[in-house]
């Protein structure tokens, strides 16, 4: 049992998965719900505060290096294009624009895109990180319901 929960921990975490992933995969573990999302929910804020003080400095650092500058200057572009996105649609409304952003289950919107951006944005760390924690229990939200009717669907039939 704890196996399964370190999974669904280290799945929240990844980039473009996060807690998208991971609290569908739970419940095709069968675990309980609601652990689940308090288990993806740390996991996938965990990185938060080190890709908002480090990342861009790391991606702006190694935009000009030979092996790893495309992939870099990829990361540091939708950075920028995400946070300008927030900047345009939002105005003076940015931390609702980035809570639901985040909060919102679409590919490339969720944690670690939207801390980026916020960091573009020189937002704040504070506002940024409470931004993006009530996206991710939005899109957990979002997330344990479908998946808790689809699979629970499927398992009723089993």
């Amino acid at each position: 049992m704890l196996k399964k929960y370190l999974i669904i921990f280290l799945i929240s975490m990844v980039p473009l998965i996060e807690l998208r992933g991971a609290i569908p995969y739970s419940q095709a573990f069968q675990l309980p719900l609601l652990e689940s999302y308090i288990v993806c929910v740390i996991g996938n804020m965990l990185p938060v505060p080190v890709i908002y003080l480090f990342a861009r400095k790391v991606l702006e650092w190694g935009r000009d290096k030979k092996y790893i500058g495309k992939f870099f200057t990829f990361c540091i572009e939708k950075g920028h294009k995400g946070g300008q996105k927030l900047k345009e649609k939002a105005g003076r409304g940015l931390f609702v624009a980035l809570l639901l952003f985040v909060g919102i289950p679409l590919p490339g919107t969720g944690a670690w895109t939207g801390t980026l951006a916020a960091s573009f944005l020189d937002m704040g760390f504070k506002k940024s990180v409470i931004a993006v924690l009530l996206g991710v229990l939005l899109a957990g939200i979002i997330m344990g319901v479908a998946s808790a009717g689809v699979f629970g669907a499927i398992f009723s039939f089993v």
